[in-house]
């Protein structure tokens, strides 16, 4: 696949860890907010380790009913129509994803024939979208944040957005791939969803025009007040390069004083937190930890160490209930490690890796294999990264252009002796 500036990415064949959530817009960005970096050795060991365990039976585990079942099924079972007609393969896919739905995560999916050929499809990008990521929370299909200047955000697309239908299609009892699924498609052409909103008495018709969406990155100005602001939309491939350009231009400023604003950002490439991370924490300091319960040992992602600044500064992360994945990850770093004080709202709580595995030549199983933990050890999933200072900001505040959660991080820092 290609990324948005155009060069070839490699990815492993058979297996690919990402993260818990699906962005429905361009195959790039479909990986932004998905991709959190892989080790090669690991992935074939984790593979090998499948291979040998799937051939033999787990034991303990009688099978009697389920071949029973499946016997019924075949012999006994009357369509309601004539012209209907399963497979014992189309038995098989089903037995399998019902295997998966077992485990009750929205993100752990296997993927039949034509789920996985279209699953394959987003990684490849050939299809549009509307710009906005989705997430599973409360059982509901929620977007987690729009796209600064994407359609969803023009249409009026808002985070913690519950969607109710897609196309006249109930999204109850859909995983999240199979309601990215209906939403994207090819350019040009609408998808109507039925939002319900937190405030609203009543459900909310938006249709949203799917477009190629170009994929903001990052702003970056000084306040009238001294007050140096760098907004970080996303943790793309180039993310953590661009962020080093703009910090150096913060450090040749006579500013002292930083906001970090990670607001409606889902996430990304673990690497890019953790190089931003680099920045402000010394070498070895803890940046993520990666828990895959007991199937084995924990990996540590640790601050590279860039700094330290040729300056002493005061640094504020602002954070909402869109700012996902990689943005909690360096957040929480942050926050923990008392370099930053985290202002906004609580963020989204996404925090759960999967990794892709072939099944077979054609299907596919995306399996949660671990999730992400703060240096403090705190679940990233368990609630999202609660703020030191929560500031809400209402409808009102969006018509009339205020920003309270801003005005807070930069009234913060004025006051502070830096």
């Amino acid at each position: 696949m290609a990324d948005h500036t155009g060069r070839h990415r490699s990815y492993p064949p058979v297996s690919l860890r990402v993260l818990g959530t699906v962005v429905v817009f361009v195959a790039f960005a479909f990986w932004l907010g998905l991709n959190v970096g892989y080790s090669k050795s690991q992935q074939v060991a984790s593979l090998a380790i499948l291979s040998d365990q799937s051939a033999f039976p787990p034991e303990g585990v009688d099978f009697g009913p389920l071949w029973k079942a499946w016997h019924i099924l075949e012999n006994k079972f009357v369509s309601a129509t004539t012209t209907a007609h399963i497979t014992s393969d189309e038995m098989l896919w089903g037995a399998v994803s019902g295997l998966a739905s077992s485990y009750n995560d929205p993100y752990t999916t296997f993927f039949p024939p034509a789920e996985a050929t279209a699953f394959a499809e987003d990684i490849n990008g050939s299809f549009g979208g509307v710009g906005m990521e989705v997430g599973m929370r409360g059982g509901f299909i929620t977007v987690i944040a729009p796209l600064k200047a994407s359609p969803a955000e023009k249409a009026g697309i808002k985070s913690e957005d519950r969607i109710m239908e897609i196309d006249g299609v109930s999204t109850d009892g859909l995983t999240v791939d199979e309601a990215v699924q209906k939403i994207r498609g090819d350019v040009g052409t609408s998808v109507k969803l039925v939002i319900a909103r937190e405030g609203e008495s009543s459900l909310i018709t938006i249709e949203i025009i799917r477009a190629i969406i170009n994929i903001p990155t990052i702003d970056a100005h000084k306040r009238d007040d001294g007050v140096f602001v760098i907004s970080l939309y996303n943790f793309s491939a180039r993310s953590a390069s661009l962020f080093s350009d703009v910090l150096q231009d913060f450090i040749r400023s006579d500013s002292n004083k930083l906001v970090i604003d990670l607001r409606n950002n889902p996430g990304g490439y673990l690497e890019s937190a953790v190089d931003i991370a680099s920045w402000f924490l010394p070498a070895g300091k803890v940046v993520v930890s990666e828990d895959f319960g007991k199937n084995q040992t924990d990996q540590i992602h640790r601050s590279r160490g860039y700094g330290p600044l040729s300056k002493p500064i005061s640094v504020v992360v602002v954070v909402n209930e869109g700012s996902a994945s990689a943005s909690e990850i360096l957040a929480g770093a942050l926050k923990e490690h008392g370099v930053a004080t985290i202002i906004g709202k609580t963020t989204f709580g996404k925090g759960s890796v999967q990794e892709l595995v072939d099944i077979t030549s054609k299907t596919s199983l995306k399996v949660t294999v671990a999730r992400w933990l703060t240096p403090h050890g705190n679940s990233i999933s368990d609630g999202g990264l609660d703020p030191d200072i929560t500031v809400d900001i209402t409808k009102e505040d969006i018509e009339a252009g205020r920003d309270p959660q801003l005005d807070k991080a930069v009234e913060f820092l004025l006051q502070t002796d830096n």
